[in-house]
């Protein structure tokens, strides 16, 4: 059974620092969430980006189950109420969007789920907090960057926020989205980029992993 939106939120809080990840290789997908999981990670977002995304997540949902005990699993590019239905039939603890989506809004909520929309404008902001949101991705990341979280929030003084998109596992980066203010940040392809000095398992990544949540907690 999936996680009620207050253990998620609270657990976004401890864990800040969430893979964004897709693979169409059920194996390497198994791999990352072990390695993320390895390197104190207890938030991941998989993503609904190609034909095997619902096999895959199921996968992912029944070995999250059986071998990482806290381990919240979610589904992001959900961009309709019909695909968040499926995946969370499938067991996702949470459901991440690129857009603001009312209707996504109520079938998630209607399950108890955390909803984590995706925004880019202060009108999409309060669409999102009138929809019941408590924590909006600010999308796409780089875009927007950390001075317009500055210059908004103020606005909304009951939402949290986690940009994705363009966010780099630097201290540097870290620091510049955090200190602006974010609750958590979501990675992808940056986090996930092999050293080139990388042996042919993934200890890399849970090294990373846990570099970037010390560099986050401190």
């Amino acid at each position: 059974m999936a996680t009620d939106k207050n253990q998620v939120l609270d657990t976004i809080k401890t864990s800040p620092v969430i893979p964004v990840f897709f693979n169409a290789d059920p194996e390497v997908c198994k791999a990352v969430l072990a390695a993320c999981y390895e390197g104190g990670m207890r938030v991941f977002e998989f993503t609904n980006r190609g034909e095997q995304a619902l096999a895959n997540f199921k996968i992912l949902v029944e070995t999250a189950k059986a071998q990482y005990p806290g381990m919240k699993l979610g589904i992001g590019t959900i961009k309709d109420s019909e695909t968040a239905t499926k995946f969370i039939e499938a067991g996702a603890d949470f459901i991440v969007s690129p857009i603001m989506n009312a209707d996504i809004a109520k079938t998630v909520h209607a399950q108890g789920l955390l909803w984590i929309p995706g925004c880019m404008t202060p009108t999409e902001i309060d669409q999102a907090e009138k929809a019941g949101a408590s924590l909006v991705k600010l999308f796409p990341g780089n875009v927007l960057g950390s001075g317009f979280l500055k210059a908004i929030k103020e606005l909304f003084p009951n939402l949290l926020f986690m940009p994705t998109g363009g966010v780099a596992p630097t201290k540097e980066s870290l620091d510049e989205w955090f200190s602006a203010g974010v609750t958590a940040t979501g990675l992808g392809s940056k986090l996930f980029e092999k050293p080139a000095d990388a042996g042919d398992n993934y200890e890399w990544l849970s090294k990373r992993a846990a570099d970037m949540l010390e560099m986050v907690r401190k």
